[in-house]
């Protein structure tokens, strides 16, 4: 089994910074690649931002230049660094796991962002 643990969310006002966090444990093998999505009430959930193995990194066009995606390889944990927080940015965060072959999702944190 694999167990994703996420922390870090809350409610901060806009311009504010938080940091997510996620550490994953169990049987996970080889990573492709790990990850923040989001999801807003009544919209789908998106991508924010991903970082694979190797280091390569993408992100939301949206969160660009604002929020930093890194990993500790030892610890399996994947960061979030969210700066220059606005409204837009309120919903819940969720980790997920990419092993190529399945993928695995965390609970979900909630952010929210006040104006």
């Amino acid at each position: 089994q694999v167990h994703l643990v996420e922390s870090g969310g809350g409610l901060v006002q806009a311009g504010g910074s938080l940091r997510l966090s996620c550490a994953a444990s169990g049987s996970i093998g080889s990573i492709l690649a790990m990850g923040w999505y989001r999801q807003a009430p009544g919209k789908q959930r998106e991508l924010v931002a991903r970082i694979f193995s190797g280091g390569s990194t993408n992100y939301a066009d949206s969160v660009k230049g604002r929020f930093t995606i890194s990993r500790d390889n030892a610890k399996n944990t994947v960061y979030l660094q969210a700066n220059s927080l606005n409204p837009e940015d309120t919903a819940v965060y969720y980790c997920n796991l990419d092993l190529g072959r399945v993928g695995f999702w965390g609970q979900g944190t909630q952010v929210t962002v006040s104006s």
